[in-house]
């Protein structure tokens, strides 16, 4: 995917946009300092070549009774699957695995990842016996699954959706 050139008055408008997805094309643009029309085209070229892949409400998932958030490594136990940057066959254990996590609503990221795991989660539950259940009743249960190291966070320090837009 090739990167797209942006200007001044784009990141701009990335950042407002970012900060605030539920602005009128109105307060965009006064904000850029360009008339609703002008903006609003750069606004839907940015959508369209994928920049803006969505908008979303930011939901706080303390309130929502999900306080426990869990990072967890996982390895795969290892089978043939060819050359290491090869497309993962859809038999695959990696691609057997990432169909399953695609099911499990606690997990909120998957990445495949270089080193020693394979993957690396991202868990909101609502505390340990529900962390306790998913790991027992899913994660674990799941036949490619070889070895999980779990981490909790104990505090929040910094947690954005912002990309820096430089």
């Amino acid at each position: 995917m090739s990167k797209i050139e942006l200007d001044k008055t784009d990141r701009k408008i990335l950042a407002i946009l970012q900060d605030d997805g539920r602005l009128s094309n109105q307060d965009v643009a006064e904000r850029v300092n360009l008339s609703p029309s002008p903006c609003l085209r750069r606004i839907k070229r940015l959508e369209e070549a994928g920049v803006i892949r969505q908008y979303v409400a930011l939901l706080d998932a303390d309130k929502l009774g999900l306080g426990l958030l869990a990072y967890v490594n996982v390895r795969l136990e290892k089978h043939a699957e060819g050359a290491p940057n090869a497309r993962v066959p859809a038999t695959s254990p990696r691609f057997e695995f990432a169909q399953a996590v695609s099911a499990w609503p606690e997990v909120v990221d998957c990445y495949a990842m270089t080193g020693e795991m394979d993957f690396l989660l991202r868990v909101h539950v609502e505390d340990m016996d529900h962390f306790s259940r998913f790991m027992m009743g899913s994660l674990l249960r799941h036949p490619a699954v070889l070895d999980v190291k779990s981490s909790f966070a104990l505090q929040k320090i910094k947690e954005t959706t912002a990309l820096p837009i430089v």
